[in-house]
């Protein structure tokens, strides 16, 4: 037997104690006579924190969501904020969970390990949206919170998502401190599940009103949303957690004219109406669609099950239903915000966006119009979110997004808030009619201003510890012997996060990027076009994205530019052999 795979073994073999429930024990054993590949898949590794926190499929193992899982991260958190905070007379935490399988149950077991520790817990009493949890800690002045969440995932996945005292995601040295401290729970036993009850105190209607009472501060156009509050509108939550706050949202910005997808407005972990409750992948909103053309709505917007992404789409000029991507959403959101803020006369000088390094750097083109500062941060709203601590009391954030559909408006929540995006897309919605256009006509007329910029994302998925290698070297691959020109135009310049360097290959020259090491490699080309890939922080896949810009001089040339820059992005695909 090699030494890994008795390593694997050893490990699983300590899952078969007294320490662990009679069916964990059981199944732990089946995998151990019968299924040894999945013995491997689920004790190879322990689930470490990436961008999104702890995430994985639910089972027995240390590479599994479980309650072992679950209970070791909470009390190494417990651990971390004891010693963090050994002054304050109560350390606070939040918990929140979303419609998921297990969800209610690993939410619980975090709320009995925290309070076994001696923190107040404030347990939301039902599912809420990922942004709200991020809210009430700074509304509850906590030390930190959790939602339980898998994001937009499979059915067979949950997750943890770790939040601090600002109400952002862990981010160093907190995250590698909370797993170290986990880490050092050598023995189920050393983990407190006994809760105590008069430690946990139960929220929800108050916090929700406060959460959107915060929301409604954020309009820029009430007076468009008074003229055009009945612009006809379909919502679906994809059976989460949005339908518990975004059509009350909408209803209290002043639309009246919303209607939703009954089928998805229950909860369900099992997500029956979809392949993925995705709102990246256009069939996640295929019965919202349908159900626009029924009720001839003008505007579709799906969130995913724990309500911090939201994908859109639009009529276009032909009165068909297109989907708005991320990178357009987060533009289309900044352009409004800046116009807004100037005609508002808010602009002193002192603001500034934040995008990643991987969302359209039309973003960056807005920024520079208007004389906003902008940042580029890694992908994740956590990074964002450093942004805007480090500017506390000095600078004014406006916005920020990231291509994968999340955006953040405002500083009250630290994470990519859905429920506030609707609302505000919605109003963008109200804000164009006030000139006789549309959202798609808005986005058009971005592009004659700032150019076409045209992004597109390709995912290869490799599952399991073997994928994860496979990945890892496709990775190296393109490090040791990177492009020299893609689609017939030089690379002129090579950005490699994981060395934290820039090199500029027309000049010769290279500097230092002032960001976290991270594993993404980014090639730039003589004619404008970028190219970034990224192994998943979250998922078992590598990512590649693609952006392409022309020149658009007129309405007329928009769908003709369109397929010249799709077929510009396939050429880039086919160069780079990934189809």
């Amino acid at each position: 037997m090699k030494k890994q795979e008795t390593a694997i073994l050893k490990k699983a073999q300590s899952w078969l104690s007294e320490n662990y429930d009679q069916e964990t024990r059981k199944q732990v054993q089946h995998l151990i006579d019968d299924e040894p590949e999945e013995l491997t898949e689920s004790f190879y590794k322990n689930l470490e924190f990436g961008t999104g926190g702890l995430r994985g499929i639910m089972g027995v193992g240390t590479n599994r969501m479980n309650k072992y899982t679950v209970g070791m991260a909470t009390q190494g958190l417990a651990n971390y904020l004891i010693k963090t905070y050994p002054k304050n007379k109560e350390i606070k935490i939040v918990i929140g969970h979303d419609s998921r399988n297990n969800s209610r149950y690993f939410s619980e077991i975090a709320a009995d390990v925290l309070s076994a520790n001696g923190l107040k817990v404030f347990l939301f009493e039902n599912l809420r949206p990922t942004p709200e949890i991020s809210f009430a800690i700074r509304h509850l002045n906590c030390q930190s919170g959790i939602i339980i969440t898998a994001s937009h995932n499979p059915k067979e996945y949950n997750g943890y998502k770790a939040y601090w005292n600002d109400g952002a995601q862990l981010i160093p040295p907190h995250d590698k401190n909370v797993v170290e401290e986990a880490l050092k729970i050598t023995d189920i036993a050393q983990v407190k599940f006994e809760g105590k009850k008069k430690n946990i105190t139960e929220i929800g209607a108050d916090i929700d009103q406060a959460y959107i009472s915060k929301i409604k501060e954020l309009s820029l156009s009430p007076e468009a949303i008074k003229k055009h509050h009945d612009i006809k509108i379909v919502y679906t939550p994809l059976h989460g957690t949005g339908a518990t706050m975004v059509p009350q949202c909408l209803k209290e910005f002043g639309f009246t004219n919303i209607s939703s997808v009954e089928e998805q407005n229950v909860p369900d972990g099992n997500f029956p109406t979809v392949v993925s409750p995705n709102p990246e992948e256009s069939a996640a909103l295929k019965m919202a669609i349908d159900k626009a053309k029924v009720v001839k709505a003008s505007l579709v917007m799906a969130t995913d099950p724990d309500a911090d992404r939201v994908g859109i789409a639009v009529k276009n000029h032909s009165g068909e239903f297109i989907l708005v991507n991320g990178n357009q959403t987060a533009c289309l959101l900044t352009y409004y915000l800046l116009n807004k803020w100037k005609e508002n006369k808010k602009l002193t000088g002192n603001e500034f966006v934040v995008k990643t390094i991987v969302t359209s750097e039309l973003m960056k083109d807005m920024a520079v119009k208007f004389g906003v500062e902008y940042y580029d941060v890694l992908t994740g709203f956590k990074w964002i979110a450093d942004i805007i601590r480090k500017n506390e009391g000095i600078k004014t954030f406006i916005g920020g997004g990231e291509e994968s559909y999340g955006y953040m408006i405002g500083d009250f929540i630290r994470d990519k808030d859905a429920v506030s995006a609707c609302a505000i897309i919605a109003e963008i919605a109200a804000w164009a009619a006030q000139s006789g256009k549309t959202i798609y006509d808005l986005l058009i007329d971005i592009y004659l201003e700032f150019g076409f910029y045209k992004e597109s994302l390709i995912s290869i998925v490799r599952k399991g510890k073997s994928g994860a290698e496979e990945i890892q070297q496709m990775m190296a691959d393109f490090r040791s012997n990177p492009p020299i020109q893609i689609n017939n135009s030089k690379v002129v310049c090579i950005k490699d996060y994981e060395l934290q360097k820039e090199f500029d290959l027309a000049n010769k020259t290279e500097k230092t990027i002032d960001l976290p090491r991270s594993n993404v490699l980014q090639f730039f080309t003589e004619d404008g076009s970028k190219i970034s890939v990224r192994p998943s922080g979250t998922e078992p896949k590598i990512k590649f994205y693609f952006s392409v810009r022309e020149e658009l001089n007129s309405v007329s040339d928009f769908e003709k530019l369109n397929r010249q820059l799709d077929q510009k992005i396939d050429q880039i695909i086919t160069d780079l052999k990934l189809k």
